[in-house]
């Protein structure tokens, strides 16, 4: 049964890969994401989850992740607890999550050194 305090979930089936990524695309939102990854956290109304995010803007990437359908929000006493929802994106978009998420064990060179020549540049 629904609360006023239950929030609005896309369905799996109408998860759109643009809105993913999107919402993947900021590195607050995406390390957010990374915190979910090991399981549901409980987020306080009052205070911010870790890093010196202010409330509103905490908020504010929570919202859009929802939105997006990469989490659940789900009241939890005065708290609300915060849960990837692995499941259906994997179901959705498979490899999606992993691919993401994955960080490279070396850092990998920038493809776009300065000193690499763009196309059409003559060489001196």
């Amino acid at each position: 049964m629904a609360t006023a305090r239950d929030l609005p979930h896309p369905e799996p089936e109408d998860l759109r890969l643009t809105q993913v990524l999107f919402a993947l695309s900021d590195p607050a939102r995406l390390s957010i994401v990374q915190g979910l990854v090991h399981g549901p956290q409980e987020v306080a109304a009052c205070q911010p989850a870790g890093g010196d995010l202010p409330k509103s803007t905490l908020s504010h990437h929570i919202k859009t992740l929802r939105e997006a359908g990469v989490i659940r929000s789900t009241p939890h006493g005065r708290q609300r607890l915060l849960e990837l929802r692995r499941g259906d994106l994997d179901a959705r978009f498979p490899g999606l999550l992993t691919a993401v998420l994955t960080t490279p064990d070396a850092a990998t060179p920038d493809a776009a050194a300065p000193d690499a020549a763009a196309p059409g540049d003559v060489a001196p």
